[in-house]
């Protein structure tokens, strides 16, 4: 496998690259000068309304003037102990849960603590088609990032692992349901493959929640050790400005991000922290939530294959469409001007990807029926 670094160099140091998203600006005036705007498909971020009882939980004045706990407050911890058992049938103790400022901060900055810990360690694993800031993590780390290929069913591909590679990994990421692909990844076989290899496995399960083929699994469902799960409210509970997260786990590993943390000053915010609690400890929003998105997946599937003239295919989990196409961003250009909708290129997301687009179904269905009518599709 070849390694990745996302990040340009010069003389002088690090210079970040454009950020993905950014790269559709131009984009857009082309796709707002239709009638009516433009409907927006790129960004997975919430438009629905979170539950009233979350927003009516995030506290009095205490919550806002006092430091708030870096693990997460004694509260949260037990709320987030409550949800793993009532969703995967789990004990685990609040003392092994830590929160987090949001995943995408946690996802971006372990590794470089991490390697903190493990300084002979130079080598971050992540899947080939995936979320960008496993790579960037990686790269701010001063990492090698090393792409693992996907299996056709979209898994992890293991057995590609070099040996070097796995004996250097500081740490490998998993991914299910994935984004952007929708798959499900064997999260046991993830484990097993990390123990067996004394590599560090740390699983992104924020869309565990809209999990379409069968019922939502856990990388911790066959014991802690040497595995973290980290978990998100901002896609189950419409929250993404929130930015609260939890991370779950081997003791040993979520007591140093604990305390390493600590130091950094990574707090979510008092107020977030009790709505939090609100939101882990209620379940009905979350099903409203899979609903509409279930909905607006099936007709945008309907929409687009019809647009396409090819059956697209309904994910296995998460809310995104990942659609084969013969060029992403030719696609993508094409629906900006024909239809003024923004996707996004599968580029994005890994060069495996540039054959895709990804379809985020987080527009409400009036603009989605926009589309329909745009792309003169019933």
């Amino acid at each position: 496998m070849s390694t990745t670094d996302p990040a340009v160099s010069n003389a002088s140091g690090f210079v970040p690259p454009p950020y993905p998203y950014d790269r559709l600006n131009r984009l857009v005036p082309i796709a707002e000068a239709h009638d009516g705007g433009v409907v927006d498909l790129s960004v997975g971020t919430p438009i629905d309304p979170p539950a009233d009882a979350v927003l009516g939980a995030l506290g009095g004045p205490d919550a806002a003037r006092r430091y708030p706990a870096s693990i997460g407050s004694a509260e949260l911890r037990a709320a987030a102990a409550r949800w793993i058992e009532r969703r995967f049938s789990l004990e685990v103790p609040p003392a092994q849960i830590g929160a987090c400022i949001g995943t995408k901060e946690f996802v971006g900055s372990t590794a470089h603590l991490l390697r903190l810990r493990t300084p002979d360690r130079d080598t971050v694993l992540y899947p080939a088609i995936s979320y960008p800031t496993y790579a960037m993590g990686a790269t701010l780390a001063g990492c090698r990032a090393v792409p693992v290929p996907l299996r056709p069913d979209g898994a992890l591909d293991l057995a590609a692992i070099s040996a070097d590679d796995a004996r250097r990994a500081v740490m490998l990421w998993s991914n299910s349901p994935a984004n952007p692909t929708g798959a499900l990844d064997d999260l046991a076989a993830v484990a097993r493959w990390g123990r067996d290899h004394d590599v560090l496995v740390f699983s992104d399960e924020c869309y565990c929640e809209f999990t379409w083929s069968g019922e939502p699994t856990t990388v911790i469902a066959d014991g802690t050790e040497g595995v973290v799960a980290v978990h998100s409210l901002s896609k189950r509970s419409n929250l993404a400005g929130m930015r609260v997260g939890f991370y779950t786990g081997d003791a040993e590993v979520v007591a140093y991000l604990h305390e390493v943390r600590k130091h950094l000053g990574m707090m979510v915010p008092g107020p977030a922290q009790s709505a939090g609690v609100a939101a882990l400890d209620d379940q009905a929003h979350v099903t409203d939530q899979r609903d509409r998105y279930r909905r607006r997946l099936e007709r945008l599937a309907v929409i687009l294959g019809a647009w396409l003239g090819t059956a697209v295919e309904l994910p296995a989990g998460g809310f995104y469409l990942w659609i084969p196409v013969a060029d992403g961003w030719a696609t993508t250009e094409a629906l900006a001007t024909e239809a003024g909708a923004l996707v996004s290129p599968g580029e994005f997301y890994g060069d495996a990807g540039a054959g895709f687009i990804r379809v985020a179904a987080v527009q409400p269905d009036d603009r989605i029926e926009l589309l329909a009518q745009r792309l003169g599709i019933d």
